[in-house]
């Protein structure tokens, strides 16, 4: 599904104001079903016709959890408590659903974000629901677009970097970031560990790194004025089509 910029902008709005208990409040207010249950129909749909990627939204649509662990793998659904990652529940489904989907589709999914079958922002926003739909846009917006836009800036920097005297991987990176935040990765990642309750020091898990992303997101919504915003939105969606990501 694409969006076009001045989409891409008002939404950065309702990424922001997408509380968790408004959230919670309208996920509560209709029954959800147990994850075996959403396992079976997601299973039966398929089997009886439906287009895995249309089944696959109204399995998220439903989505009873925010994480769980089957056997030694551990599924964060829900990030931040805002933002839905539908590939995790993808590859959930996947893996207990066999081989009924086919592997090139599934791939091109999960690793290329390409769907099977092309479908507007409203037919998607139906098939998940106005819930999961808003926790999706938090979703691209918030990790996926943000980080194209670090990759963009961060490629401007490159094609500068004489001029610039920076040289190093860890110079590159700091000048990116005080382009798009005014600040460094290593200031930002101490504050996000900070308020995020996360030990001041050692590796970084990818989704704490997604978390990561979601937290400059919003930052940058809260210390950047909206031409800026809107500036950065579209050079994020730019490169993201330039570069095949949706």
């Amino acid at each position: 599904m694409n969006l076009a910029p001045a989409a891409a902008v008002r939404n950065t709005s309702i990424a922001a104001e997408n509380e968790l208990t408004m959230s919670q409040r309208e996920q509560n207010s209709r029954p959800v079903l147990a994850v075996d249950e959403a396992v079976k129909r997601f299973h039966s749909d398929i089997t009886l016709g439906k287009n895995w990627y249309v089944a696959l939204l109204g399995a998220v649509k439903d989505w009873p959890v925010s994480e769980e662990t089957v056997g030694d793998q551990k599924y964060r659904y829900l990030l931040s408590g805002e933002a839905l990652d539908v590939l995790q529940i993808a590859e959930r489904l996947a893996k207990a659903v066999g081989g009924l989907i086919p592997e090139v589709e599934l791939v091109d999914f999960l690793f290329r974000n390409k769907t099977p079958v092309s479908l507007t922002q409203e037919e998607t926003r139906m098939a998940m629901g106005d819930v999961r739909f808003a926790q999706y846009l938090n979703f691209f917006y918030g990790i996926t677009a943000e980080e194209a836009l670090l990759q963009a800036v961060e490629d401007e920097v490159r094609k500068e970097e004489q001029g610039l005297h920076v040289h190093t991987e860890t110079q590159i990176v700091d000048e990116t970031y005080r382009r798009v935040y005014d600040s460094t990765q290593r200031v930002l990642l101490r504050q996000f560990r900070k308020e995020s309750g996360y030990p001041s020091g050692g590796a970084v898990s990818l989704e704490q790194m997604k978390e990561f992303s979601y937290w400059r997101f919003k930052y940058r919504l809260k210390h950047c004025d909206k031409a800026r915003i809107a500036s950065d939105t579209k050079k994020a969606l730019d490169w993201m089509r330039r570069n095949s990501v949706r």
